[in-house]
């Protein structure tokens, strides 16, 4: 069955075995189990990075405090710290926990803490390819114990790097150009009256009149 661990194995078999029982133990809802194995894991992680230069040193308080007075103050040592902290705090909780919690979110969390320590120590404390540092935690290959294509994490990875390169086209603020309406002016002519004008209707009366009173005198 494959696990997100599987780099480790030609680095540590040890380190391996311990984690990808880490993961077993998740599948099968042992959360609070799961939890305190990922805090051997990171204790064992530990140990080996101090090697020779753990002397007095026995319990895992004692190993991060030496552990961390020996960092040049690098940022990855920083996380590495930070992560193998988390560990030992969330392990000794589920071991002293008097309820069992069935802490699916934590525990989750404890093995993706636990990969990027895995991550950290087999490229610079072990000299492995640094090409493992582009691995992300795949849940779905935790939960099946298969290989997708693409885990999840690189699906969202994926499609935030999408929004980020997409640039939305801004509406272009070129005034259309109204087609000018062209007015028509249509002369209508002059319509002519019917019938006898008016003026020489009046002349006609006027005339007559006038021979009328010639008449009588």
């Amino acid at each position: 069955m494959a696990t997100n661990f599987d780099f480790l194995k030609p680095v540590d078999k040890n380190l391996f075995d311990i984690i990808t029982e880490a993961e077993k133990l998740y599948r099968d809802e042992y959360f609070e189990q799961c939890m305190s194995q990922t805090r051997r894991f990171g204790e064992h992680v530990c140990k080996n990075v101090l090697g020779k230069n753990r002397t007095t040193e026995t319990t895992f308080d004692d190993m991060l405090a030496t552990l961390k007075d020996r960092t040049g103050g690098a940022q990855q040592e920083k996380e590495f710290i930070k992560d193998l902290y988390y560990l030992k705090k969330q392990g000794n909780t589920s071991v002293h926990s008097s309820t069992v919690k069935k802490d699916a979110i934590t525990a989750l969390k404890c093995l993706q803490r636990a990969f990027e320590v895995a991550i950290s120590y087999a490229v610079y404390n072990k000299k492995a390819k640094t090409n493992i540092l582009k691995l992300q935690y795949d849940t779905e290959l935790l939960v099946t114990g298969k290989k997708t294509e693409q885990s999840l994490t690189e699906k969202y990875l994926k499609e935030k790097q999408k929004e980020k390169t997409f640039t939305k086209r801004k509406p272009s603020t070129t005034k259309k150009t109204k087609a000018l309406k062209k007015q028509v002016y249509t002369m209508k002519p002059e319509t002519k009256e019917k019938g006898f004008p008016i003026f020489w209707t009046l002349v006609a009366i006027s005339s007559l009149i006038a021979l009328m009173v010639m008449t009588v005198l």
